[in-house]
């Protein structure tokens, strides 16, 4: 299919989207007008999405590792009106023993290596004064979860980052919106990867060696209770936050998760 990029249409750059709540984003807005930059991780990905959106006129896919800088360099080349930084890993363990070069992964992909895109992306609003900034973090950056505190962390971290910039943003004269999405918990699989690969290194050594089959159940107990199967009720959100021309900084969703969070922050001390 021929590439499609007309007058009026925003021009989207996905981080992330090879599945999950990125991936249900792009099946709202792609026949709506936009021209989506949609991101993968590896170039085995990129084979799969580049064969399931080939009759898109809209879509261009690209690989994007964003810890590598000559990834991250191509988009210099892009205009992007709108980035939805979707991309993220999660490891869990506990933090009196997880291997730091996993904290510093978690960190490195999560935070670190994803605002150096998001000044990349910026710099080239910044020159246009205008553009949209969309930022994922999770309900789990205000709710920490035991044996997932690295991935927490990233999150808590990238709330303080995101509302820091918003604020920067305010002392200039642009029409550069900031957003946070906030998710809860939904069943994607990324959740089950994160619960299981602490296992890895804590069946062999840990302090909590003898509690594992317990930490497993009641790990899954609580997320088969609350995780939601459907992704609309973010999806929609975020999807507000792209058409918006004023959008709020902060949505989040599912409404019980976040009375849950909300109640948390009131009565954590």
């Amino acid at each position: 299919m021929k590439t499609i990029i007309g007058d009026t249409m925003k021009k989207i750059l996905m981080t992330g989207a090879r599945s999950g709540i990125g991936n249900a984003l792009v099946n709202r807005l792609i026949s709506k007008d936009y021209y989506i930059y949609l991101t993968v991780h590896t170039d085995e990905q990129l084979k799969i999405v580049k064969d399931k959106y080939k009759e898109y006129g809209n879509i261009k896919c690209l690989k994007l590792d964003v810890t590598l800088e000559s990834d991250r360099l191509k988009i210099e080349k892009l205009d992007i009106d709108i980035l939805i930084n979707f991309a993220a890993i999660g490891y869990g363990g506990s933090i009196s023993e997880i291997p730091m070069s996993l904290v510093r992964e978690n960190f490195e992909v999560n935070v670190f290596s994803s605002f150096e895109l998001v000044q990349i992306v910026l710099k080239q609003m910044m020159a246009k004064k205008k553009g949209k900034l969309i930022i994922m973090s999770s309900l789990a950056g205000i709710l920490p979860l035991t044996f997932l505190g690295s991935y927490c962390a990233t999150k808590a971290s990238i709330i303080q980052l995101t509302t820091t910039l918003k604020n920067e943003l305010k002392l200039l004269n642009t029409n550069i919106k900031v957003v946070l999405i906030e998710p809860g918990m939904y069943h994607t699989g990324f959740n089950q990867v994160m619960l299981e690969n602490k296992y890895d290194w804590m069946q062999e050594k840990s302090y909590f060696k003898n509690e594992l089959d317990f930490i497993r159940k009641k790990e899954n107990l609580f997320f088969n209770l609350l995780e939601k199967n459907k992704l609309n009720t973010i999806v929609k959100k975020i999807e507000k936050a792209v058409v918006s021309e004023n959008p709020k900084f902060i949505y989040r969703a599912p409404l019980v998760q976040v009375l849950g969070a909300k109640l948390y922050q009131i009565f954590k001390s």
